[in-house]
């Protein structure tokens, strides 16, 4: 797969420009809060850089990547709903992709699922958390047709995009689910975890949602990833206020720990790492060292290797974690 495969270039810098034209309108950068590392929760860090007027620092402990200061989670919510990006994003970014990325994303995702758990077929209560367009759950459905699959999503357009595909819909926000919408057996989080403005009461929400031995399937942005660390500020999923939390392998573990999980799967199997680099390199003239334009030149095999390299060795920046929940949290 390709970077090309499931994004435009051309749409996407649009899409980023007009994210930087809404914060500059939608945010008052003196209510911004300092937090502790949404990972381990110290308080040592060291400052990184600013991208867009949001400050980026690295834990000294568990090495987490995160914006700090960083808005409450009013001014996100004032954001998602407001913002001209979102609805941009939306409607010019993502559903030109979309069947490209169902392809590509979300029937391989379904497909590599339903194998990995099979007992999850009959009987299982599954929540898909901000599951927006409703692809996954799509294609799951597809796979395991008698299986009980929600789609937990607080946005107005993606419920009803949702319910017009026929599926179970929680309309609202994970975090508010009653008792009675959670006892759930399995828990997936896609590309969500960076978003959150504190991933620690997510995931005691998610402890509190399962059942004692349910799973939870995350996947994120690892702030140790290889065009991560090349690309830095520089990197287009550095982009705030979407992105505030890069953990990383070591930070995920202590993380879940903290929270009543305990994890049975960690693995990074990115495919877009060098490919983002390259693109970055020759179409946006992002001057990485003498190094990486030799990479440049190399044959596809040697690329493909490189990748397969970065991927089997956690350096990936897409980490792919499978927690049990091994103890209940007190609220």
């Amino acid at each position: 797969m390709k970077e090309s495969d499931i994004r435009n270039q051309e749409v996407l810098n649009k899409y980023l420009d007009m994210v930087k034209q809404d914060v500059e309108k939608l945010f008052d950068r003196n209510k911004f809060q300092f937090v502790e590392c949404p990972a381990c929760g110290a308080s040592d860090y060291a400052n990184e850089f600013t991208k867009s007027g949001f400050n980026y620092v690295t834990c000294n402990c568990c090495k987490t990547l995160y914006a700090n200061p960083r808005p409450t989670q009013e001014q996100l919510d004032l954001f998602y709903s407001k913002s001209d990006s979102n609805r941009f994003w939306a409607e010019e970014f993502f559903m030109p992709f979309a069947e490209a990325r169902r392809q590509k994303i979300f029937a391989p995702r379904a497909k590599e699922i339903a194998e990995e758990f099979p007992h999850l077929k009959r009987g299982g209560k599954l929540g898909d958390i901000g599951a927006g367009f409703g692809l996954f759950l799509e294609e799951l459905g597809k796979i395991w047709p008698e299986a009980d699959l929600c789609a937990i999503e607080p946005s107005v357009d993606m419920v009803k995009i949702c319910q017009e595909k026929g599926l179970h819909v929680i309309p609202k926000m994970f975090e508010d689910l009653d008792e009675q919408d959670s006892d759930f057996d399995f828990l997936f989080s896609f590309e969500l975890f960076e978003h959150l403005n504190n991933p620690k009461i997510f995931l005691e929400k998610a402890n509190r949602s399962l059942k004692l031995g349910g799973g939870l399937l995350i996947t994120t942005l690892n702030g140790k990833g290889f065009d991560i660390q090349l690309l830095w500020e520089k990197h287009k999923n550095v982009n705030p206020p979407h992105h505030l939390n890069f953990a990383n392998p070591d930070s995920m573990k202590i993380l879940l720990e903290r929270c009543g999980f305990e994890i049975e799967s960690l693995t990074t199997p990115g495919k877009l790492d060098w490919d983002i680099v390259e693109n970055m390199i020759k179409t946006e003239s992002i001057e990485l060292g003498r190094w990486w334009n030799t990479v440049c030149e190399a044959d596809d095999d040697a690329k493909r290797d490189l990748q397969k390299w970065i991927a089997e060795n956690k350096y990936s920046s897409h980490i792919r974690v499978i927690a049990k929940k091994v103890r209940n949290i007190g609220k």
